[in-house]
């Protein structure tokens, strides 16, 4: 993988914002976890296989929240539409019009209004890890409220003064089947990206969101991702998540990691699962094929998007299988799909499956 190049640019109330690009391909923006910092996670054992894996087809592009890592520490405010501000300065400095959209944890509050906002910029969705509310917002259930205020607490009397068992109290809670390398690098980690200070104040800016309203008006294709056994965010509320959003589709894993490791078997199903998932992304060239098919072949991508068989297409259009099979063939070979999972979801996004059969 190609080293990363970082830019600087400018939210609207005047703080730098510091964002990374790296990869080659159609663009993908991670909204990751707070407890990260641009050039720190380059050789992070946590963090790098993440780096590697969202860039292995894309140009991905990343940034530091506000208070933390390259990004302005000192004399910074958190509000929930600062933060929201912040995404949207770093998505008009990258110059991208059309991207898909990773948004991890807390951060997946701060991307959905974007997403419902500007429905024609965000052409695939991928929540990880997220809740529909935060633990702190104003209808949270009174034990996960509480559980909040002690690992905020935790937060700020350990941080500065550098007390071992509250940095591994995070990490545990974060990665309880880590290695030691990856444990002792998160520790590190959390020093390394902001003060006490600014993450109990980002961490309280973001558990005190709530998206439930939004959710409902997503209208890109969505993907969500939830551990079973997180002890960050309880599994359920990955499953409210996808329930929220129209025709989301949901993967559990098989992890107790709230930040899946690579060490882990789960770590496969993930990688695999966002590979299909974003290689669907329709880009410009997807649409320049769409307008190169023949009457025939818009015949045909209509059925193969509403799951028909080549034999049921071949009964239905009252043509032989063999010549379904040519046009499928010659359609993937436009739309640049490696697969019919991948022709489907390209058509879908395109609006193909929706109407009557020919």
């Amino acid at each position: 993988m190609s080293t990363q190049q970082i830019r600087f640019c400018t939210s609207r109330d005047g703080t730098r914002i510091a964002y990374a690009t790296c990869g080659a391909g159609p663009p993908l923006i991670w909204l990751a976890h707070f407890i990260h910092h641009l050039k720190f996670d380059w050789d992070s054992p946590v963090w790098r296989p993440w780096i590697s894996a969202l860039a292995k087809r894309h140009t991905l592009i990343r940034y530091d929240y506000r208070g933390f890592g390259l990004s302005d520490r000192t004399d910074v405010e958190f509000t929930f539409g600062k933060l929201v501000e912040d995404f949207e300065a770093v998505v008009t400095a990258s110059g991208v019009r059309s991207f898909a959209l990773f948004a991890m944890s807390g951060g997946a509050r701060v991307a959905v209004p974007y997403v419902v906002q500007n429905p024609d910029h965000v052409n695939r969705l991928v929540l990880y890890g997220t809740s529909p509310t935060g633990p702190l917002a104003a209808t949270a259930p009174p034990e996960q409220a509480e559980n909040m205020r002690v690992q905020l607490k935790a937060t700020e009397l350990g941080w500065p003064q550098e007390i071992p068992g509250f940095g591994t109290f995070l990490t545990s809670l974060h990665i309880p089947d880590a290695t030691a390398e990856q444990a002792r690098s998160f520790n590190d980690l959390l020093r390394l990206t902001t003060s006490a200070t600014n993450g109990v104040a980002l961490l309280k800016t973001l558990v005190e969101s709530d998206m439930r309203g939004l959710l409902p008006h997503v209208r890109c294709p969505t993907l969500v991702l939830h551990a079973r056994q997180s002890a960050v965010l309880p599994f359920d509320d990955g499953r409210k998540v996808a329930a929220l959003v129209p025709d989301a589709r949901f993967v559990p894993l098989e992890s107790r990691n709230h930040i899946l490791l690579n060490t882990e078997p789960a770590w496969e199903q993930f990688v695999h699962e966002i590979d299909e998932f974003l290689s669907a992304s329709p880009d410009r060239s997807t649409a320049f094929s769409l307008d190169e098919l023949t009457a025939r072949e818009r015949d045909v991508l209509e059925l193969v998007a509403q799951g028909a068989s080549n034999i049921d297409i071949s009964v239905r259009l009252k043509i032989s299988e063999k010549t379904v099979r040519n046009h499928v063939s010659i359609i993937m070979s436009k739309l640049g799909a490696g697969s019919r999972a991948q022709t489907v979801a390209i058509s879908r996004d395109a609006g193909f499956g929706r109407r009557s059969a020919p």
